[in-house]
């Protein structure tokens, strides 16, 4: 019998991908434990979002393998897709709010529509995960309209959490915050990932916020897992892709285009 808490709650294997003859991902591996905080790193462009988006299913992989919980998922579509996803919730980089929607049926959207949940019991949790991030009871009757960026990152944190997902996406968590609500933000990731006892997969580059909801950091660059570390590890990887990214500095062996060809 496999021991299940010794299998990679998400492995990649040589995930590849390309639009066109754009290369996004050349060859990805990639393995994330149970219970982790891994934090990818990387330029814009670098295909974080892309490989987020393989293992969702939203996009299918040209190569390779990719496994949740032992299970292989590439090309899973229909019920099978969503049997898979139902153990992942995602804060996506702005949000992505349904206007149409107050707050509180914002947050219980996964509940009602994903698990079929009653109004009343999903209201309930709603605001339960609503508190859990800092936000009051009236704030759940609000539209998205009335809410900072702030107000907003949270209640797509209390959504990613409503489900108790096993694994959660953080895509981009701090994007448009300033210094200290994005502090915050991280600070409610790190409390609600180790309440959960859920698996973590950040896409950033915001160094800042790596640092603090990462155990682990990989850097993807030109498609590739580079550089992988515990996060204490990071100031001294001795890759000079990675010291020139978390350092913000121009010169270096990642060039940045800057101008039209």
């Amino acid at each position: 019998m496999t021991d299940t808490s010794t299998v990679p709650m998400i492995r990649m294997q040589g995930v590849a991908k390309s639009f066109g003859p754009k290369k996004v991902l050349r060859g990805v591996d990639l393995d994330l434990a149970r219970g982790e905080s891994l934090v990818i790193i990387g330029g814009s462009g670098s295909g974080k979002s892309v490989m987020l988006k393989c293992i969702l299913g939203l996009v299918e992989p040209d190569a390779g393998v990719i496994e949740v919980e032992g299970t292989e998922v590439t090309g899973l579509s229909g019920q099978a897709r969503d049997t898979v996803n139902r153990k992942i919730g995602m804060l996506f980089q702005n949000a992505a709010l349904f206007d149409s929607l107050n707050v509180w049926q914002n947050v219980a959207f996964g509940l009602i529509q994903g698990e079929g949940m009653g109004s009343k019991q999903a209201k309930d949790i709603a605001y339960d995960k609503l508190a859990a991030v800092g936000l009051s009871a009236e704030v759940g009757e609000l539209s998205p309209a009335e809410l900072s960026g702030g107000m907003k990152k949270r209640v797509g944190l209390a959504r990613a959490i409503a489900t108790e997902p096993a694994i959660i996406f953080f895509d981009e968590p701090t994007t448009g915050l300033d210094p200290i609500m994005a502090d915050v933000i991280n600070e409610l990731i790190v409390e609600t990932v180790t309440k959960l006892g859920a698996t973590a997969l950040s896409i950033t580059h915001d160094m800042a916020s790596a640092r603090k909801i990462g155990h682990r950091v990989a850097m993807l660059f030109e498609g590739r897992i580079i550089w992988t570390g515990p996060v204490e590890e990071i100031d001294h990887s001795g890759n000079d892709h990675v010291d020139q990214f978390i350092n913000g500095r121009a010169e270096g062996p990642i060039r940045m285009q800057v101008r039209a060809p």
